[in-house]
């Protein structure tokens, strides 16, 4: 028992250890401006399932569970409702009753998007950031006061983005077996999706075989050195940066971007510091306090 008390009171104290609310104002900032990009450029053929026999929708466990409605021309109503909404709780109005409101819209547009086939795995960890932004209440560009609550909600997103990096390679494993790095998949995915930058590597496969065990090794070793609370923060942005430039090699070479989970990994970045000048520079003078 002391031992259990012992690892969950550690596990506590990751999750509640106090962040700057400054972060939580520029992730509130960045996620609600992505979340009408990505539903009018990135994802608008969901509104295309409004227009197809409804016996080809097969919800989700969530739309099941809920009894959610099958999409019908409200799909285009709540493509409005939470652009609208995003825009105006990206001005930090509203964190709390906004915020659970994007989360829950934006759920629906992910379960309508998905309900016909494949599920992208990238979206799990936006959606753990976009429920857990509005716990936070007011948050403040720059703020360096530190909140528990802030705290708690970098770490739930940390978590989400390593266990999908996690689980992507265990899923590896799991469904493709030592035949997924020890056979041709990326080479595969290059005469599928190939770009200029990756097709001349096709004359050179084993370079690709290669990346095959490093993308394996990242995922399962790599990643939950993400879990650490780095004091240095040039380690942080080292980890972060490189992960980054994973995700940008991943689309200039097989055309695959995974945008949502590069928003839910700027949580691990002291994007707090930045706007601190700004906040300096306006602040009301101070009167000296007598001696």
């Amino acid at each position: 028992m002391k031992v259990a008390s012992t690892g969950g009171g550690r596990v506590s104290r990751w999750l509640m250890r106090p962040a700057p609310l400054g972060r939580i104002a520029a992730l509130r900032t960045v996620a609600y401006l992505f979340v009408p990009v990505d539903v009018l450029l990135t994802t608008p053929w969901v509104v295309q399932h409004a227009q197809v026999p409804g016996s080809l929708y097969q919800p989700l466990l969530i739309g099941r569970l809920l009894h959610l409605p099958t999409p019908g021309g409200w799909v285009e109503l709540l493509r409005w409702v939470l652009v609208g909404a995003c825009l105006v709780a990206a001005t930090g109005r509203l964190p709390r009753a906004l915020g659970a409101l994007i989360a829950v819209l934006y759920l629906e547009w992910m379960l309508v998007a998905f309900s016909y086939g494949k599920v992208d795995h990238d979206r799990v960890r936006f959606l753990v950031l976009l429920a857990v932004l509005p716990t936070v209440g007011t948050a403040r560009r720059g703020d360096q006061a530190r909140s528990e609550a802030a705290g708690w909600a970098v770490g739930m997103t940390t978590l989400a983005v390593v266990a999908t990096y996690f689980l992507s390679a265990i899923a590896k494993l799991r469904f493709g077996g030592l035949d997924w790095v020890d056979g041709a998949t990326l080479t595969r995915a290059v005469v599928r999706r190939g770009t200029a930058l990756s097709t001349p590597l096709l004359d050179h496969t084993w370079v690709l075989h290669a990346f095959q065990y490093v993308l394996l090794g990242v995922e399962l070793l790599v990643s939950p050195l993400l879990l650490v609370r780095w004091r240095e923060h040039r380690i942080t942005w080292c980890l972060v940066g490189g992960f980054f430039l994973f995700h940008l090699m991943t689309f200039l070479t097989i055309s695959i971007v995974f945008l949502p989970h590069c928003v839910a990994l700027l949580a691990l970045l002291p994007l707090e510091r930045f706007g601190v000048r700004r906040l300096v520079q306006h602040a009301p003078a101070r009167e000296p306090v007598p001696a």
